[in-house]
């Protein structure tokens, strides 16, 4: 069985992660996992995977291009017996869709993300997500959203949460050394405590609402949000702003761009989620307490699913800077901590979605 994955490129993401774990277990299977996109900081990664890169710009949104890239992905599927073609985000899923109804190959589409429509066309552009053979939906929320959304068959969708690398996202395989110097690196004092926000620097993901947050502290905490800005260099400035307004400049840290996520969650003391916009899934959420860190998050989208209120961590109203604030102060009251890693390696481990995904292609193989 050869599965060929389609989305924009492999820099840092939750989805780029998720694509990387498919190829995986697809290798480790006998199977063939190749991967269009424009490629990125993660396609070494891949290839060491045994993953089989192809790169053009299948993320373009020029319409005019359109009939360029079907043709293309039309050619990857006969040149290398693709059996089934998998798109993981809209622009590309377009011509994805096209070139496998071409080729009469089944089309499978992972709703990574609930995407705003306002407007006919852009539901008509997001629409794409839900013509697949299968539709992945990456926790319930996602899944409601669809049918909601969409009018989409249930019977259609498959709920695969995104997982966990429980061997990665390990306490017990770091050293504390490992959380005294990313301290270090990003400059915050040994005694301070260390508040988290993993996740792109886009305006959603929440920094703004934590940087106000930040004011409502003591002076011995410290805000890191960690995450590539994707060259939103506008917004990064406007957070730096925001903070030298709130004379925060001292405790507020934007280093860029982490590969070693787990170490970051582990020199925090704790984590948090605040995102204005419903986050499809969170995975930042899980994989903090699989670090075994308490989680602040907004309460709605999937971090309903993920974060336990008052057992593994918080749930706050979205853009609530005071109630946010006030959360961080109360995380030594959390009960089910210490279970936390635990229910997360149940429900949401890498090994658990790797499983599912597979059994879903197996399903739609047809040699």
């Amino acid at each position: 069985m050869n599965v060929l994955q389609i989305l924009p490129d492999l820099n840092a993401g939750g989805v780029e992660r998720t694509v990387l774990e498919t190829v995986e277990v697809l290798v480790a299977n006998g199977h063939g996992a190749h991967v269009l996109s424009n490629g990125g900081r993660l396609t070494a990664e891949l290839v060491a995977l045994g993953g089989v890169h192809h790169t053009a710009a299948i993320g373009s949104k020029n319409i005019l291009s359109v009939p360029w890239r079907i043709a293309g992905v039309r050619r990857l599927i006969a040149e290398h017996n693709i059996d089934i073609v998998h798109a993981r985000s809209r622009a590309p899923a377009w011509p994805a869709m096209f070139a496998a109804r071409a080729e009469r190959v089944p089309f499978v589409t992972t709703y990574h993300g609930v995407y705003n429509a306002k407007w006919a066309l852009k539901r008509g552009y997001n629409s794409v997500m839900a013509k697949g053979d299968i539709i992945i939906a990456n926790s319930n929320f996602t899944c409601e959203h669809i049918i909601r959304e969409h009018g989409t068959d249930p019977h259609k969708i498959v709920v695969i949460p995104r997982g966990v690398d429980m061997e990665v996202f390990n306490p017990a395989r770091l050293s504390a050394d490992s959380a005294v110097a990313r301290r270090a690196r990003w400059g915050v004092p040994p005694e301070a405590r260390l508040v988290l926000l993993p996740g792109r620097l886009t305006r959603w993901k929440g920094q703004s609402v934590a940087i106000e947050a930040l004011s409502h502290l003591s002076v011995d905490t410290h805000l890191v949000l960690l995450g590539d800005p994707q060259g939103r260099d506008e917004y990064v400035a406007e957070l730096r702003a925001q903070a030298n307004a709130l004379n925060l400049g001292s405790r507020v840290h934007i280093p860029g761009h982490d590969s070693d996520v787990a170490a970051a969650y582990l020199a925090a003391d704790v984590v948090i989620c605040p995102s204005t916009d419903p986050e499809a899934f969170g995975r930042t959420a899980a994989e903090a307490q699989a670090m075994g860190r308490p989680v602040i998050a907004a309460d709605h989208g999937g971090a309903v699913e993920v974060v336990v209120d008052g057992v593994t961590g918080w749930r706050t109203p979205p853009g609530d800077a005071k109630v946010l604030a006030d959360a961080i102060g109360r995380v030594d009251d959390l009960t089910g901590l210490s279970g936390a890693r635990d229910r997360i390696g149940q429900q949401y481990s890498k090994a658990a979605l790797q499983t599912a995904l597979l059994s879903v292609y197996r399903d739609l193989f047809k040699p």
